[in-house]
């Protein structure tokens, strides 16, 4: 006869609020089943260690078996087994304050995964998609009776004496009718591969077909052994990943395979690995990848697996790891954190944020070591590490101190310098009137190369400074050290980059330009062009276009990010139109009689500096080349 009772919850709609607040995440079921079954395989393992069960023979294995006809699922173990007062103590009795405070506490829907772990719920998922659960299980100590426990997703239970040929546990899931999905054997897979990927028990779901020796040795006509297809118990999980193992004990092979098991559609080698292996004052293994992000951020801010005790909780790890290092590749693991929590509580969690703080200076330290031990490789390694360590200084201040130790400034010639090594370079020679060190850079060597060419014929050393947060890092970068400051090569003319006491004499007088500037104001389009006056050398070019400094760098920082500066963005641009006074454009334009004539030379002078910029496009630039052409022809 069955024992009847009821399960000791203050609540008589338990079922309904657990399905209410997971079913977003309904798939997680299988992966509390699943961790559950693979503790008690654990225990047992533990048990028979310390003599208290008989040993284990075989390979322990958690199986993962379908029966779309029946419409069940069954979670198969051999681990500890329960006997009828232990499925009492851990099923049965559900400690809730009431429906009411339950529901209050837990409205957020932020708070829908926090459910579970948080009251020890595992087993209770199952009824996201059950209509009834079986738990059919033996006990492995001597003299342990084999009992059936079931319930319908109500508070009523049985609990009846069974037969059960092996110790272990059978969670028998009866599907409802709108879960039929979990019935299908790659359905299962998915979640399997997701959830159970690294669990430290074989993990057995269907069969596959292998191809072995005939075994009664038949031949074929060649006189080989025939090979035969067998169906062999498909594993679906690495029980030993390579984070859990010593980094002495692995090769750069081992590592690499490893990569490629957690991204297998990821055809890119990674640039290197950071193994974490911490036992004090916490718990933390892990392997992170650096990816060759080039000039670009990958936004896809998923690819840092977080685990705890080789289960997988989440790849989302925005705010619960400094953000620059959601750019990198990896698994992360730590018993230490909350398996079952909701995002904010783990943003919050004093674990959490210790972990962050310790992989954000091993990743600091693994940086400076490269750089100190084999400078020549990091140097070639810097285009792909520079956005990522330019992130990390931009978003954590600890980072950005260390990352002085390494950071480098790329010149326009292709050489790295540290900033110490830098400042050393420039000496006197980029000091303007005021003692402030000048560091002219462009985001396109070739781009700009009248830019660059002009700086760098003066003996100015121009850097690169190129990628989606140039503008803020040189903002940075003025801020950390207060006696430099960037100009683009383009926010001037090249003789105004760095102002110096000496002047230049101009060739016009005020009169002069008065009546220039109304004709070559006429040459450009629009209002966004503002023409003034500068004596230059005669042999620099008699049109320089720039934009200011501060304007462009607002806009940039905005672009991607920068907050705050929604009035720049919203502005149209504006460029600054420097005529050379001394070249001899200039006079050509004062002599010129004929109108027309004087006004298309202006016109060609104003669409060639366009032209430089970029600037000079659509209608506008096919009739330019056009009437380039219509004038190769008359000549």
């Amino acid at each position: 006869m069955a024992q009847q009772g009821t399960i000791n919850v203050t609540t008589d709609n338990i079922f309904p609020i657990i399905k209410q607040f997971l079913y977003s995440d309904q798939e997680i079921f299988l992966r509390e089943l699943v961790s559950n079954a693979v503790d008690a395989t654990q225990k047992r393992k533990m048990l028979a260690q310390l003599g208290e069960i008989t040993e284990i023979t075989g390979t322990p294995q958690v199986e993962v078996l379908l029966d779309e006809e029946a419409g069940t699922m069954t979670i198969r173990d051999a681990g500890i087994g329960m006997t009828a007062e232990e499925i009492d103590k851990y099923i049965n009795q559900i400690a809730f304050s009431g429906a009411t405070d339950f529901l209050e506490k837990y409205k957020d829907a932020d708070a829908k995964q926090a459910i579970i772990g948080h009251f020890g719920l595992g087993f209770y998922s199952a009824f996201m998609v059950a209509d009834r659960v079986d738990i059919v299980t033996l006990s492995q100590r001597e003299g342990s009776k084999a009992v059936k426990w079931s319930c319908d997703g109500s508070p009523n239970f049985s609990l009846e004496d069974v037969d059960k040929a092996h110790a272990g546990t059978d969670i028998v899931l009866h599907i409802s009718e709108d879960a039929k999905e979990y019935l299908a054997q790659e359905r299962i897979r998915e979640i399997l591969n997701t959830y159970c990927k690294f669990m430290p028990v074989e993990i057995v779901q269907g069969t596959k077909s292998e191809y072995v020796d005939d075994p009664v040795g038949a031949k074929d006509d060649e006189g080989n052994v025939k090979k035969v297809s067998v169906d062999v118990p498909f594993v679906v999980n690495k029980t030993e990943p390579a984070w859990t193992k010593k980094p002495a004990d692995l090769q750069d092979e081992d590592y690499a395979e490893f990569y490629r098991d957690l991204y297998p559609m990821n055809f890119e080698d990674p640039l290197f690995h950071i193994h974490l292996n911490v036992d004090f004052p916490f718990n933390l293994t892990g392997i992170l990848y650096f990816p060759k992000l080039k000039k670009q951020m990958d936004l896809q801010k998923n690819r840092i697996h977080l685990y705890s005790n080789q289960v997988f909780i989440t790849d989302n790890v925005e705010n619960i790891v400094p953000d620059f290092l959601t750019l990198l590749h990896g698994v992360i693991d730590s018993p230490d954190i909350p398996l079952n929590v909701s995002r904010s509580y783990l943003q919050e969690d004093a674990n959490v944020k210790k972990i962050s703080g310790h992989i954000s200076k091993k990743v600091s330290d693994k940086l400076a070591q490269m750089f100190k031990k084999d400078r020549p490789v990091f140097e070639a390694q810097w285009d792909d590490l520079r956005v990522f360590v330019e992130y990390g200084m931009l978003t954590d201040e600890k980072f950005a101190e260390r990352a002085q130790k390494f950071f480098l400034y790329k010149d326009s010639e292709g050489k790295c310098h540290t900033h110490e090594e830098l400042m050393a370079a420039v000496g006197e020679t980029q000091k303007d009137k005021h003692g402030k060190v000048i560091l002219p850079y462009t985001p396109h060597v070739e781009g700009q190369h009248s830019y660059v060419k002009e700086a760098t014929d003066r003996g100015y050393k121009v850097l690169v400074m190129d990628g989606p947060l140039a503008a803020h890092v040189v903002g940075k970068l003025e801020q950390t050290h207060s006696d430099v400051q960037f100009k683009r090569v383009d926010a001037d003319i090249a003789d105004k980059l760095i102002e110096k006491d000496e002047e230049l004499t101009s060739a016009l007088d005020d009169a002069q330009q008065d009546t220039l500037k109304p004709i070559l104001e006429g040459a450009f389009p629009g209002e966004g062009y503002k023409v003034q006056f500068a004596p230059m050398s005669p042999n620099a070019a008699p049109l320089v276009i720039t934009q200011s400094e501060f304007m462009r760098r607002m806009k940039e920082q905005q672009a991607v990010g920068g907050g705050g500066f929604q009035m720049f963005g919203d502005m149209p641009d504006s460029y600054e139109v420097t005529v050379n006074a001394n070249h001899p454009l200039a006079t050509s334009l004062l002599n010129e009689t004929d109108d027309a004539k004087r006004n298309a030379l202006a016109k060609q002078a104003a669409n060639l500096a366009r032209l430089s910029q970029g600037l000079l496009e659509g209608e506008e630039l096919t009739a330019f080349i056009q009437n380039g052409f219509a004038q190769l022809h008359q000549d």
